[in-house]
């Protein structure tokens, strides 16, 4: 049960990160929206590292479907254990999302209404997701000590150089289609961001499967 936990509430302190200091950032930004997207970038990732490291001799500290598909494939844990890793994930950043705007004084349900959508897009959170998994993959297997680091200077780095200011996670695309606020996604444009980012999963799983045969 400890690993579950760790899995939903640092899932849901992440949401709560990426979406409080979205708010925070446009509110004093005073609507300049490269001030908002540096503090939300940077509030990100310093909260991812330190999640990552808390968390991550608990449950690996996932956080993410994807990743969860990733070790599952792997061998790391078994079938019952990810799909138990979803429903927290999943559930923790719904929750994320409403503590957030229970914070703020804000409507706790919201539907977004802004607009990610787009070949553009989609392309950039397959980059998006290949390159976390990557990431993470290499990290866990060269330089394990370094992958909270690793993980958080990526996201900090992908907000920056992707169009879609990298999502890579189909729990946080979900979550953040309800919450109208600066990291929103309309509810319509959740269902490209979740395929690309599963089959940039699915890319990653074969290509780790060859090498393994390979080896």
């Amino acid at each position: 049960m400890k690993s579950y936990l760790s899995e939903f509430i640092g899932t849901a302190l992440l949401l709560a990160i990426v979406t409080g200091s979205g708010i925070m950032g446009e509110t004093l930004g005073a609507g300049n929206a490269a001030v908002a997207l540096l503090g939300n970038s940077i509030a990100t990732g310093a909260g991812l590292y330190v999640l990552i490291t808390l968390l991550g001799p608990i449950s690996g500290a996932h956080f993410n479907p994807v990743v969860t598909l990733m070790f599952w494939k792997l061998g790391h844990l078994d079938l019952k254990k990810m799909l138990g890793y979803w429903v927290c994930q999943f559930s923790g950043a719904i929750a994320g999302i409403w503590l957030t705007h229970l914070m703020f004084s804000l409507s706790i349900i919201q539907e977004s209404t802004k607009v990610r959508t787009g070949p553009g897009i989609w392309v950039s959170e397959f980059v998006s997701t290949l390159a976390l998994l990557a990431v993470i993959r290499i990290g866990d297997k060269e330089a394990k000590d370094r992958v909270p680091m690793l993980v958080a200077l990526t996201v900090t780095a992908g907000y920056w150089f992707t169009s879609s200011t990298f999502f890579a996670n189909p729990a946080v695309a979900l979550a953040r289609s309800l919450t109208n606020t600066f990291v929103g996604i309309a509810p319509n444009d959740v269902f490209g961001f979740a395929l690309f980012e599963v089959l940039a999963a699915l890319v990653m799983l074969v290509l780790f499967c060859h090498s393994k045969r390979q080896s």
